[in-house]
């Protein structure tokens, strides 16, 4: 899945012009991210199938906090993706529990088809932001990563595939989906 992944991402950036891309060559990912504090869990079904995990700094946690919007300059939002999947012992244990519980067999199986748990990584993505240097996409850069190497992002506020446009529908909240579960 990787592989078809990595090679739909690659055709797609061919097919669109130069000046629309970029990698983001200013944009790296940020020393110890991965010990900045949770913001909140997703789990998405298909076709992403993801579960994803979004970190931030110690300024966008703040601005989190307090419910500042706009968020302030300097914050960065990291949002981390693993592919679902089904272990083998947690589902035995919740199989059990809900014996346990009394459940039917159907509400077990129900149970079981919707647990589900990180596995492999699929891709790093971030928001960092800067009112000046990226004030044609709401004051936020954007950047992927897969296998800690920085992937090809379409910038172009107005192109329909770029990141910007995506994250418009969050306008009212400064274009950030993520909402703080303390």
């Amino acid at each position: 899945m990787r592989a078809w992944v990595a090679a739909s991402v690659a055709v797609a950036a061919l097919a669109i012009p130069s000046s629309v891309h970029s990698e983001s060559s200013n944009i790296e990912l940020p020393a110890g991210y991965r010990n900045w504090e949770l913001v909140s869990v997703t789990a998405l079904g298909p076709p992403f199938s993801d579960v994803r995990a979004k970190l931030g700094n110690p300024i966008a946690m703040q601005d989190f906090r307090r419910g500042t919007i706009p968020y302030r300059d300097g914050a960065i939002i990291v949002r981390l993706a693993w592919k679902q999947i089904m272990d083998p012992a947690t589902n035995a244990g919740m199989r059990l529990e809900g014996q346990q519980m009394g459940l039917s067999a159907a509400a077990i199986a129900k149970l079981l088809a919707g647990s589900v748990e990180a596995g492999p990584p699929t891709n790093v993505q971030l928001m960092i932001k800067d009112s000046k240097r990226y004030a044609s996409t709401g004051g936020w850069g954007f950047a992927q990563f897969t296998n800690g190497k920085r992937d090809v992002v379409i910038t172009a506020p107005n192109n329909p595939r770029s990141c910007f446009v995506c994250h418009e529908p969050a306008k009212a909240t400064d274009f950030v989906f993520t909402r703080y579960a303390p």
